[in-house]
């Protein structure tokens, strides 16, 4: 391709670059092949064209569900120690606290930050990433694609409690004299953080730079020079 096409390739007075839907394109998932807006199948593979609108009734319901989920695993004991056949539940915070008294300020920390900071930080991000699609923001859309990137990144740290819990359930087997075992505050944990994963991984990414409405289905624009007479 010559330096020339290029530049007219390139060529538009967005500062960061026009899209192929806000040049009126849609491009088949299957071929890559660009059509206008508007068209059905491929002319390349026959492939259908797939609409790029995002739903987000499925994103705003898995977040509420994570959240339900959420306040019971709060709540209710993650762990259950049982010392000489005397149970001691105690909740995610009420295990941070313990820690903190006993000098174990780095654990606790690691606790406080993965099971309650994470979670509540992505249900606001989630929320907030949902709300700015559907309200149709344009500005920050580099910032909010950012968000969403560190959303999906740290969704697979969100297990840490549920991981703890298991390993001292599987360790500490004393018999009468100790046993930990895992709270009903375990499972209502691990479906908010299976949900909440589900809620940022159904927000499709495109959505975000789709958020300005497109504009009306026309012709291509040209793509070289027109032929001479």
């Amino acid at each position: 391709m010559s330096a020339a096409r290029k530049d007219r390739l390139v060529q538009t007075d967005h500062p960061d670059g026009m899209t192929a839907r806000e040049a009126g394109l849609a491009a088949c998932t299957e071929c890559g092949r660009l059509h206008r807006l508007g068209a059905e199948t491929c002319s390349r593979c026959g492939a259908r064209i797939r609409d790029q609108e995002v739903s987000l009734q499925p994103v705003w319901a898995l977040l509420i569900t994570g959240i339900l989920a959420y306040i019971p695993a709060n709540t209710w004991p993650m762990l259950i120690t049982r010392t000489f056949g005397r149970a001691e539940p105690s909740t995610i915070i009420g295990g941070a606290i313990d820690l903190l008294s006993h000098g174990s300020y780095f654990v606790a920390a690691v606790v406080l930050v993965a099971s309650v900071v994470i979670p509540i930080a992505k249900f606001v991000a989630i929320g907030w990433l949902a709300y700015a699609i559907r309200s149709g923001r344009v500005a920050g859309q580099h910032g909010r694609h950012r968000l969403h990137t560190v959303v999906e990144f740290i969704g697979r740290w969100s297990m840490i409690d549920v991981f703890v819990v298991a390993v001292l359930a599987a360790l500490v087997q004393l018999g009468f004299l100790a046993r930990i075992e895992p709270g009903p505050a375990a499972a209502p944990f691990a479906l908010s953080v299976i949900f909440t994963m589900l809620a940022a991984q159904w927000l499709d990414a495109r959505a975000i730079w789709q958020a300005a409405p497109a504009p009306e289905a026309g012709p291509a624009p040209s793509t070289g020079p027109a032929p001479k007479a």
